[in-house]
């Protein structure tokens, strides 16, 4: 059974694993994003935590390596063609030919985000399904379509950035993109508890938001509320565009707790078409490894001789 190296490099964290044919996930590494010390030390960070999974006594030698990776990543090149700053500097990194070179293994690379996505189509929540919608809400808000099996990347590697799409709840509200009104700049973990913030309440984080809504803080529940419902507004309206078999709802807020998901959820169905109110929205299955095991598909999908070699 063969077995392939994933990487996920987000803006906080980098994670590494060993991905077994089945999709197993084995001798998952975390380590700390350096993201604002450059591209350099980000490569590094990513090779330094590669190779302590490689270098586990006992490891197998992997096939090769699947990448997801913050930022518009070139599906032809593998180089990032655009990033926000999250991470300054990394526009313009040549990612899949340096991590070859570095771990001397072919590299695929893709957006975090699509990666995610591909993993929970083919492996967790959409597996079995034809069209399956995937939307990531957590510092930003993404996502990406899977027809098939295939991720539809677009011509420049940077379709689903959903985020980025207007909103009458976000009007004149400024977006981590350099422009305003975008749904992540309401909907965001970060957005969300800028408006707790700005309601005249104290909280810590998002986090924190979350657990006084739970409590009964009226204006916690409030500003979850209103996160919530935009983001549902848009994935409505999304369902409507892309009639999809079902949607698949994950990344950091998604595990928030029932109050945001029932506003997300009652937003999104009241946006429907009333003949698409029937699209399931469903959790994310695989967790914290839904990029790392979608960066290994992305690689067998390039690499079809990798999937023989196991059957």
């Amino acid at each position: 059974m063969t077995t392939l190296l994933g990487i996920d490099l987000g803006g906080t964290k980098i994670a590494a694993a060993f991905v077994h044919g089945d999709g197993r996930v084995h001798l998952r590494h975390t380590a700390a994003t350096p993201a604002n010390s450059g591209a350099g030390a980000v490569l590094d960070a990513i090779v330094g935590l590669a190779r302590e999974v490689l270098d586990t006594e006992g490891a197998e030698t992997p096939a090769g390596c699947g990448i997801g990776a913050a930022g518009v990543i070139d599906p032809k090149t593998g180089s990032v063609v655009s990033a926000t700053d999250s991470l300054p500097g990394w526009s313009g990194t040549p990612l899949r030919s340096e991590l070859e070179r570095r771990l001397g293994l072919p590299v695929t690379a893709i957006n975090d985000v699509q990666a995610h996505a591909l993993g929970e189509a083919v492996r967790g929540a959409g597996a079995g399904h034809g069209t399956v919608l995937t939307i990531a809400a957590g510092t930003g808000i993404g996502g990406a379509l899977v027809v098939d099996g295939r991720l539809l990347a677009g011509r420049h590697g940077a379709a689903g950035h959903y985020g980025h799409i207007a909103s009458p709840a976000a009007i004149g509200r400024p977006c981590p993109c350099g422009g305003t009104g975008h749904v992540e700049a309401v909907a965001s973990g970060p957005a969300l508890h800028a408006l707790y913030a700005e309601s005249g309440g104290s909280a810590a984080d998002a986090l924190e938001v979350f657990a006084l809504a739970a409590d009964g803080d009226a204006r916690a529940v409030s500003a979850v509320d209103r996160a919530a419902s935009a983001l549902g507004s848009m994935i409505g309206g999304l369902v409507n565009e892309i009639d999809p078999d079902l949607v698949v709802l994950g990344g950091g807020l998604a595990g928030s707790g029932e109050t945001w998901w029932s506003a997300a959820d009652a937003a999104a169905r009241s946006e429907m078409l009333p003949f698409l109110r029937s699209c399931a929205i469903v959790p994310a299955r695989l967790a914290l490894d839904s990029a790392i095991v979608g960066a290994t598909v992305a690689f067998e999908q390039e690499h079809p001789l990798t999937r023989e070699t196991r059957l």
